[in-house]
């Protein structure tokens, strides 16, 4: 188990391309960190620099106390799981487990024990004996961890290894990864495109955008205070709403404009939001901003009213017109339009009115987040 500590990196390759512009990262030892963001955004080359098979054009990254720029990627103490498992076909899962502990000349009663025990982790015993072939996609997955654990590295590298696997599997696969980083405790780097994936595996997330850390933080500090509308757009399942409008003032404060099924309704902002937003030098230049509510706060009136009473907060009531109903069992989305913008509403699946009518829905500011309109970033 060691730190991992990236600084200053960057990567460009000879054609001019700047993939990774200056990446500061300090994990300490036995996080867990989520790299996630897009396609093409360079959270796989940050993996791959990482693990020495990709090298550094300038900064440091330094596993423990060690800077590991030019040390090859055998000599890191590090263990990596492909999104393709890598196993050998002709070898059984056994062979497959043990095959680095041979390399490293582990006497053979000791690979034994040593497989044992990754198998028995795993609940894999049962397939020692059985060839890749023969496996789900599923035991594959656990096969290339099993690989990966029997090394016991000091650090644990995660290429997307839940993406060939079909959705019940994911589920139960992630599962097992964070059984295993709760037992064994080691320092593990994962990535993925999956913002699910992140909020549900890491202890901290670095979200990525065209080779920048958009935000590093806890999974929860992300959720409820994104830096900017990138971030709060990308983690989120369904994503925030996003309202541009403008802030007026009333007796009670400040106030946003809200444009819905022909009417217009003012929302109060709560106190200390209010408060805020007055000081942002944005405020003194602008009366528009980006009004970012994520969907579990905005509901059916009757819900907000009970959750009123329990919880003391007082969300403001609005008709809308429904467009669109998605049923999801223990919610229902409800799809209307506010400002110009299709909107996302979480509802109780006995409130949802159906696409072509009216319902009330209820706003609860208390966890919205104001962004500026140029810049994007968080005001508040």
């Amino acid at each position: 188990m060691a730190s991992l500590s990236i600084r200053d990196v960057r990567k460009v390759y000879p054609n001019g391309a700047e993939i990774l512009k200056g990446i500061n990262l300090e994990i300490q030892e036995g996080e867990f960190l989520i790299l996630v963001g897009g396609s093409g955004c360079g959270k796989s080359t940050l993996l791959n620099m990482i693990a020495g098979l990709e090298t550094v054009t300038e900064g440091e990254i330094r596993i423990g106390e060690r800077c590991v720029n030019n040390v090859p990627p055998k000599a890191r103490d590090i263990a990596m799981v492909f999104q393709s498992y890598a196993l050998y076909p002709t070898m059984t899962v056994r062979e497959n487990i043990s095959f680095g502990l041979g390399i490293r000349k582990v006497p053979a009663a000791e690979q034994k024990k040593i497989v044992d025990r990754v198998a028995e982790t795993l609940q894999m015993t049962h397939l020692l004996d059985r060839k890749p072939a023969l496996l789900s996609g599923g035991q594959r997955q656990r096969v290339a961890m099993g690989r990966a654990i029997a090394r016991n590295p000091s650090l644990f590298l995660f290429d997307e290894p839940l993406s060939n696997l079909d959705a019940k599997l994911r589920v139960e696969m992630r599962a097992e990864i964070k059984l295993m980083h709760q037992r064994l405790g080691t320092t593990t780097v994962y990535v993925t495109h999956d913002q699910v994936e992140a909020m549900t595996l890491g202890d901290r997330i670095a979200v990525m955008k065209d080779g920048v850390v958009q935000q590093f933080g806890s999974p929860q500090e992300i959720y409820d205070q994104p830096s900017n509308v990138f971030v709060a757009g990308f983690i989120g399942s369904p994503s925030m709403n996003f309202l541009r409008g403008t802030l007026v003032n009333d007796a009670q404060g400040l106030a946003f404009r809200l444009q819905h099924a022909g009417q217009t309704s003012l929302l109060p902002l709560p106190a200390q939001l209010s408060s805020t937003l007055e000081k942002t030098p944005a405020h003194s230049r602008q009366s528009e901003i980006i009004l970012g509510i994520r969907p579990e706060h905005i509901t059916d009136a009757v819900s907000a009213r009970r959750s009123e009473t329990a919880g003391g907060y007082h969300p403001t009531e609005v008709d809308c017109h429904v467009e669109l109903t998605e049923p999801t069992g223990p919610d229902t989305l409800v799809f209307s339009s506010f400002n110009g913008v299709r909107t996302t509403c979480r509802t109780h699946p006995r409130a949802a009115a159906m696409p072509g009518q009216s319902m009330r829905v209820a706003f609860d500011l208390s966890k919205a987040v104001c962004f500026d309109v140029t810049t994007e970033q968080r005001l508040a």
